[in-house]
């Protein structure tokens, strides 16, 4: 069986779960610059470069993958989520994207692996993919509205670089997260299909959109459906929603997706939304009946969490949905789907 084929079994059996925030327990750890740093020669100071331990002190990163899986969850992420070189560049690190990635793949796969072989279930890598700190739908001028800082097919190249190294470390599949702009999300959809045609193996892609205000609406404009028709020709693997806001903030922005894609949905909120010093307060139960609640409306197939939670949080998750049934996949009637800042139908 390929990793889709394993990965659809069990998601058609239970509610899958996925890991929770990295940042959070890396930031637990209190690491002083030249932990980051290492051995490596660098003219930059490396402070909070998360990424960069995938090099320099990957025991730490495996002890978080090994403490998500222990909690109970069916898939992690890779620690890549600053990978390429566009966010690198805020490091001088632009040289180890690649490095960095096959690291981290290999990390995460030993993790998955080492569970795997304590109770016999499968276990699942997700290369991290993240918006990077560019948009190409805005201008950063507002006294120029037609600049930009990036255009697509440097933005995709950047990407391609990640998916390659990603592919090669060993990742089941790819995913596209925190999706704050639209376009950017298509130069990486498209970049992570040109990577699994030149790897010569399946590795599917999943998409996570983030909605940056209350209108529920993305950076770039798009509400969560104008962005699902936007990309749902590159035919992933899993659609869904993550950062931005809790559970609770979530969940109509899920229900109006549920309806409206006919594949898996991936959802993970942050621990709640954070206090005044920037902190999540939202304890591991909490969320955990937040999320209860999506199941109980059949809105998601796999959860987990992103900013402010931890394994606790993931632990919590997984024993409040133990047993429960996953959303049912619609079949949705065949019209022509379009978007623009809103989805639009046309029927016959």
């Amino acid at each position: 069986m390929t990793a889709e084929e394993r990965f659809r079994a069990v998601a058609a059996e239970k509610i899958m779960i996925f890991d929770g925030g990295y940042g959070t327990s890396i930031q637990k750890h209190g690491l002083t610059e030249a932990d980051y740093r290492g051995s490596l020669d660098l003219v930059k100071d490396q402070k909070g470069n998360n990424d960069l331990l995938c090099l320099t002190r990957p025991d730490i990163v495996e002890g978080i993958h090994t403490a998500y899986l222990d909690a109970g969850a069916d898939m992690i992420e890779t620690n890549t989520f600053s990978s390429t070189k566009i966010a690198m560049a805020d490091y001088g690190c632009e040289h180890l994207v690649r490095e960095i990635n096959i690291a981290a793949a290999r990390i995460a796969r030993k993790a998955c692996e080492a569970a795997t072989a304590k109770d016999g279930r499968p276990r699942f890598v997700a290369g991290s993919i993240g918006p990077t700190n560019k948009t190409l739908s805005i201008s950063p001028d507002v006294n120029d509205p037609a600049y930009r800082e990036v255009d697509y097919d440097t933005l995709k190249a950047d990407y391609r670089e990640q998916c390659d190294a990603l592919i090669e470390g060993g990742v089941d599949f790819l995913l596209v997260e925190t999706c704050f702009d639209t376009l950017n999300a298509k130069a990486a959809g498209m970049a992570a299909r040109e990577a699994e045609a030149a790897a010569g193996r399946p590795v599917p892609l999943m998409l996570s959109f983030t909605i940056t205000d209350m209108s529920g609406r993305n950076l770039s404009g798009h509400t969560i459906n104008a962005f699902w028709y936007s990309l749902r020709h590159l035919k992933p693997l899993t659609i869904g929603v993550n950062c931005a806001f809790g559970a609770d903030l979530l969940r109509p922005y899920l229900s109006e997706l549920a309806k409206n894609a006919d594949t898996l949905i991936l959802a993970y909120p942050n621990a709640g939304l954070p206090n005044e010093l920037g902190q999540y307060d939202e304890l591991p139960e909490t969320t955990a009946s937040l999320i209860r609640q999506w199941v109980d409306e059949g809105l998601v197939n796999m959860v987990g969490g992103c900013c402010g939670t931890t394994p606790a949080h993931i632990g919590a998750v997984a024993k409040a949905l133990a047993g429960h049934k996953p959303r049912q996949v619609p079949e949705l009637p065949v019209v022509t789907r379009l978007a623009g800042l809103e989805p639009m139908h046309i029927a016959a």
